[in-house]
């Protein structure tokens, strides 16, 4: 909750506006705020008699956000981080960070990483408030450019695609199958061997699938696809009920007991780890506490 000397800073009406924004839902947004569904309309229709313009289209399913509202939501993001922002700092200055911080992880990354991250939350930074959020790299960056994360565990496919995100930890693809399978029994694997293996791959436009596109086009490979599955775990269930083999990297420790994995070699295909920011949000005592906790899981923990 914001500090009573910015409370003012944004109408509450705003974060109304911005909780059914993200939800498209006015009775989600009232269980999410805690208040009666009839508040929340009575307060968009205040907002909108204010505004002169509708701010959402009522349909069947819940609420769509109309153009104009469409126009005012950056602008009300960035005035309600501002805002948390200062509330945050006001509470830190005399003591430790406070305030909220919202962290995205890979769905790999989660067993790893989300219970320390949240230990060393609590005990180093108990007035912190912690928000996790776990999604597929595409769908991170998509939030951290939409401000509802401060930041991110994402991939980059290529040194070719790094920007100025600190980069954590460099991981090899690797072909993923069911334990015992002779083509995953060995260390490494000639990328030619993947010619005519069945594939369980992420659907187009994927990342990772434009880049194997363009590397088979290379490298004249015949990659057969068994099956599209658009979530690692989705993969791995298929593999391990002996559908065909997955490509990804894979955290040390952390791959299904059912399963087994060989680096890809000749060449070795390399994914980068990077803590993605979002522009959307200021930086705060706080997310710069988390972000340094962050790196030190990350970076003693992950594949080099």
């Amino acid at each position: 909750m914001a500090s009573p000397a910015v409370q003012g800073l944004v109408d509450a009406r705003w974060r109304v506006f911005l909780r059914v924004a993200a939800l498209g839902s006015l009775s989600k947004a009232a269980l999410a705020l805690d208040m009666p569904q009839s508040m929340v309309s009575r307060q968009i229709a205040q907002l909108e008699q204010a505004c002169g313009e509708r701010l959402f289209r009522r349909t069947g399913r819940g609420v769509v956000i109309t153009d104009f509202g469409q126009h005012l939501l950056p602008r009300v993001q960035r005035l309600a981080a501002d805002a948390d922002a200062l509330s945050d700092d006001i509470r830190s200055a005399a003591g430790q960070p406070a305030g909220e911080v919202r962290v995205g992880l890979l769905p790999t990354a989660v067993r790893r990483f989300a219970g320390p991250l949240a230990a060393a939350v609590r005990t180093q930074l108990p007035l912190l408030r912690l928000h996790l959020a776990e999604a597929a790299s595409a769908q991170l960056e998509e939030h951290l450019h939409e401000g509802r994360l401060d930041m991110a565990l994402v991939l980059r496919e290529s040194a070719a695609s790094l920007g100025d995100e600190p980069v954590l930890a460099r991981m090899a693809l690797r072909l993923v199958g069911p334990r015992g399978d002779p083509q995953v029994q060995g260390a490494d694997l000639p990328l030619a061997a993947l010619s005519g293996l069945p594939l369980v791959l992420p659907s187009r436009p994927h990342l990772l699938r434009a880049r194997l596109d363009a590397l088979a086009a290379a490298h004249g490979l015949a990659l057969q696809v068994a099956l599209e599955a658009d979530s690692v775990g989705l993969q791995h269930e298929v593999v391990a009920a002996g559908g065909g083999y997955a490509i990804a990297s894979v955290l040390p420790g952390l791959l299904d007991e059912r399963l087994a994995s060989a680096r890809i070699v000749d060449p070795v295909l390399e994914r980068f780890v990077v803590l993605g920011e979002s522009l959307r949000r200021p930086r705060t005592r706080a997310t710069q506490a988390v972000r340094t906790l962050l790196c030190r899981l990350i970076e003693p923990a992950v594949e080099a």
